[in-house]
């Protein structure tokens, strides 16, 4: 499937907000589950320790309606209050023992029932008007065991509390880990998608960047390969057809300048005069036959460098500086050439370098610009003569 670069950069933005979303819902889950399971857990809570406080109030109740017995001479009144208490009590405990899945506490709870609905039953068939009788007796150390297994009952609960505040903790902490490794993940996510998709979208400018600069180093042997069907694949191709287009210019340039290039040189050897050309940079191009042969000297020792360097006469120097200098025709400089004279030792030719230069040609030189688009394209023609120029 191919996409168009606003598709694509249309695409990256859809990927950057859903994977926002996904962290934000992500998120949303986390806190929501942990606030769920804490809520869960202190409204248990909340509920278990409202529902003991009213126990425990019932439980001194009844103890001091039991004292109220053992010390006064009970009344039916008070007999009455004592056996709604403990019916009340029986209630209560009944509603805690739901809150309970332990087989420990629901013993404990058990057991305080038991000793409840005892006490209810001595209170509704004993005589409760004499002291020293049995019922009396059994009400003290009923009473006494209801508060000693509340008082277990306690215990576990504050052991329960403990252990509630660790689970809390626990979930705090488990929360804050997967809320870290989906952050993590997101991050690390976010961050490869952000090389990965700038990259895909910047690697075709890339491309054409690279064969601009190819092109400014006048390579032309460079094309864009591009296969998607978008906007930056249209661009490719144009270009690349712009690029054939200038490199076949460039060859048919080539090919008139060395056309041009023959012409000059078969006239220049055709005129029975010595012509050499420089640039605007004081550099020889050029000398025709003629000049080379009384010269006695190769291409290498004077093409491609510089007027002050090749060995020539300083008139010559002169006369090509003067004319670079102020970018205009030189007429009629006195020039000469000059060169080692050649002896013949044992059969050999050679330059005998320790003898005096010998002059070869001595006359007149025209130098005459030719202009390039700016200064640094220009030419200068020299033509050398026997007689003065007319």
């Amino acid at each position: 499937m191919n996409l168009s670069l606003k598709g694509r950069i249309g695409a990256s933005f859809i990927i950057a907000n859903l994977i926002v979303l996904v962290l934000g819902f992500t998120v949303f889950y986390f806190l929501d589950s942990l606030n769920k399971e804490i809520e869960s857990v202190t409204t248990k809570t909340n509920r278990v320790a409202l529902l003991t406080d009213e126990i425990r109030i019932t439980a001194v109740s009844i103890l001091k309606y039991q004292r109220r017995i053992l010390v006064n001479n009970a009344s039916p009144d008070t007999v009455e209050k004592l056996i709604k208490l403990c019916e009340g009590f029986n209630s209560q405990l009944q509603a805690l023992d739901s809150y309970y899945k332990e087989a420990e506490v629901k013993k404990i709870i058990a057991k305080m029932m038991g000793y409840v609905d005892s006490l209810k039953l001595v209170l509704s068939k004993a005589s409760l008007f004499h002291r020293d009788n049995l019922g009396m007796a059994s009400i003290g150390d009923l009473a006494d065991k209801i508060l000693e297994a509340f008082s277990e009952f306690q215990d576990i609960q504050y052991f329960q509390n403990e252990e509630r505040n660790k689970r809390i903790k626990k979930v705090i902490g488990e929360t804050k880990r997967n809320m870290m490794i989906t952050l993590i993940i997101t991050f690390l996510g976010t961050i490869l998608l952000g090389l990965i998709v700038p990259g895909k979208i910047s690697l075709p400018f890339k491309k054409i960047n690279d064969a601009i600069r190819e092109l400014q180093e006048c390579n032309f042997d460079v094309s864009i390969y591009y296969n998607q069907d978008d906007e930056i694949g249209e661009m490719s191709r144009e270009m690349n057809k712009m690029i054939h287009n200038i490199k076949v210019f460039e060859e048919l340039r080539t090919d008139r300048i060395s056309v041009e290039n023959r012409k000059f040189d078969a006239l220049a050897n055709a005129v029975k005069k010595n012509i050499v050309v420089a640039n605007a940079q004081g550099e020889f191009i050029y000398l025709n036959n003629q000049l080379f042969s009384l010269l006695q000297m190769q291409s290498d020792d004077i093409i491609g460098k510089s007027i002050d360097e090749c060995k020539v006469h300083d008139s010559i120097k002169e006369a090509f500086s003067l004319a670079i200098k102020r970018r205009s025709k030189i007429e009629n400089a006195e020039v000469s050439l000059t060169r080692k004279k050649e002896v013949i030792e044992d059969g050999t030719l050679h330059v005998n370098e320790e003898q005096e230069e010998e002059v070869v040609f001595h006359g007149f030189a025209n130098v005459m610009p030719i202009r390039g688009r700016n200064s640094g394209l220009d030419y200068y023609l020299m033509v050398m003569s026997n007689e003065v120029f007319a």
